[in-house]
Formats: structure tokens, sequence, C-alpha cells
């Protein structure tokens, strides 16, 4: 218990450190109607209602409501002596939105080692004999298919090292092609090297476009396919592949980035944040041993 209390309080200072630059400059440059209006601070604070939202995600609670009104407001009185109602959070959480993602972006992604794993995860919205009646993420979901069957929801793609620490990511409708992302956003601005993908990434102008860019695709080869000569040490590394599988099942049975509960876009897209922040502060990821040869 005493090593989650620490954790508890090593997430709350990186988060209040950040905060007391981040919310002083957006408060700076944000844009006024003119009219006056009155601040009134809050009993909790954008850092205290920041790491609750993060520490859940830790504690490996099944539902946040069980979480706030039969850990926090029980055990967590001392850390969070000011704590609201649970509908009051609720409403606190949609303010902290922004800062969470900001957050994310800035101070939790890993570093390029130059060996990459990319893949793409369904988040479902519902089951998939429910999509017609859905309505939280109408508008955002979609009916796609993955290696599993068809579902109803989004796709979040991912890039991570040979560490398991995430690099980047990108949140698509559930029918985008894999392929998109790579090129279509910034996923892999930060990315050189070899990059390890499965044979959803095979695309000859896509390996071209990324090899101008001092990044080497390595993909299997389909059936059809003419055989190509490829590295033993490239071979090795797509058997290793799994690795980015593994972070998914992290992220999905550990921290709870998808679930079918939800009852707003915002706790929907909170949800997702805090998780991925929360897998950050995790203290042993999936990881390969590797070993620099000089």
């Amino acid at each position: 218990m005493k090593n989650f209390e620490n954790k508890l309080i090593e997430i709350f200072r990186r988060i209040d450190d950040f905060n007391k630059v981040f919310i002083n400059e957006l408060q700076t440059h944000q844009l006024s109607d003119g009219s006056r209006k009155r601040i009134k601070p809050g009993k909790l604070s954008e850092s205290e209602v920041m790491a609750i939202v993060i520490y859940f995600h830790i504690m490996r609670y099944r539902d946040f409501k069980h979480y706030y009104l039969f850990h926090v407001c029980r055990n967590m009185t001392d850390d969070f002596p000011r704590l609201v109602s649970y509908n009051r959070f609720v409403e606190l959480t949609k303010s902290v939105l922004l800062p969470l993602v900001v957050y994310l972006k800035t101070q939790c992604l890993g570093k390029c080692t130059g060996i990459s794993f990319v893949d793409s995860t369904p988040i479902r919205a519902c089951h998939i004999k429910r999509e017609h009646s859905h309505k939280v993420l109408k508008g955002l979901a979609t009916k796609g298919q993955c290696s599993i069957g068809w579902f109803f929801g989004l796709k979040l793609h991912f890039v991570i090292n040979d560490k398991g620490e995430i690099l980047d990511f990108v949140l698509t409708p559930g029918n985008v092609d894999d392929r998109k992302p790579l090129t279509g956003t910034n996923i892999l601005s930060k990315i050189y090297g070899k990059l390890f993908g499965d044979k959803g990434y095979i695309s000859q102008s896509l390996f071209e476009q990324l090899f101008i860019d001092g990044i080497h695709l390595v993909t299997k080869l389909r059936k059809n396919m003419k055989n190509s000569l490829m590295l033993i040490s490239d071979k090795i590394m797509l058997r290793k592949r799994a690795l980015i599988e593994s972070v998914f099942d992290e992220l999905k049975n550990v921290c709870q980035i998808e679930h079918t509960r939800h009852r707003s876009q915002e706790g929907f897209i909170i949800n997702l944040i805090s998780g991925l922040i929360a897998y950050c502060y995790l203290p042993k990821k999936p990881s390969l041993n590797l070993e620099v040869v000089n």
C-alpha cells in the first residue's frame, strides 16, 4: 500500500509542477468577450482533479464511481481534505481535459531508439449488435474490422519503442485504413530508423515515402508476393512485434482505456487520455532486452 501512496505523491507532484506553468500561460493567452467575470477558486485544484482521475487507472477499479465513493472518499481524505460530491467531481473533470492532453503529449511520451513498432487496436463504443441505437459517440464511432472480427467504435493507432514506451498515437474512426495515419498525420514526426508493422501496412508507395523521410518500414510478406532478401536481424525483430500486443493488453486490462459505459464524449476522451498517462507511470512495462554490440 505504501508503494501506491508514493506513486500518488509522485503523480501529483509532477502534475502540479506542470500546471503551475501551463494554467498560468493558458489564462494569459485566453480571449475574453469583454465582460467581467468573477473567478472563484474551487475546493479542488486542477492538479488534484487530474491526480485522482489518473490514479483510478493505477488502482485497477472496474468503474470510476465505485472508486471515488468507496476509495477516494474513505481512504484518501488525508491527501484530499476538500473532496466534493461525485456528481460535482464529474463536472470538474471536463475542465481538465485540455491540461490532460497537453500533459500527455509533452511530459509522458518516450523517445525513439531507432527500433519502433506500429499497430492499431479497436476501442469499442458498444456491442456490434447495438450500433444503431448507440448515441454517446454518434458521429465519431463507425463500423470497422480488425483481426478478430467486426466492431463498432474507434481505432487507436500506436507507435512504441523497444522499451514499451508510447512514442505517439492517433485516434481515428473505426473504418480508417491502418496505413492512412502514417502519412496523413504527424504520428511519425519523431521516428527514425526501422519501423516494424504487420501485413496491414504493406504498401510500395508508403515504403518509398517513409524511406525518403529516414524510416525503414519492415513488414512480413503475403503469400502472393515475390520473396525478397531480408536481414536476419529484421526477421528476428518481426517475431518480436508481439510486444505491441502486450502493450495493448496492459492498456485495456490494467489501465482500462476501453469500456462501454461512457455517458458523454468528454468522459470517453478523459478516460482514454488518463489511462494512457497512467500506463506511462507503470513501474514495469512490456519491453525487449536488447543489447547494443559495438
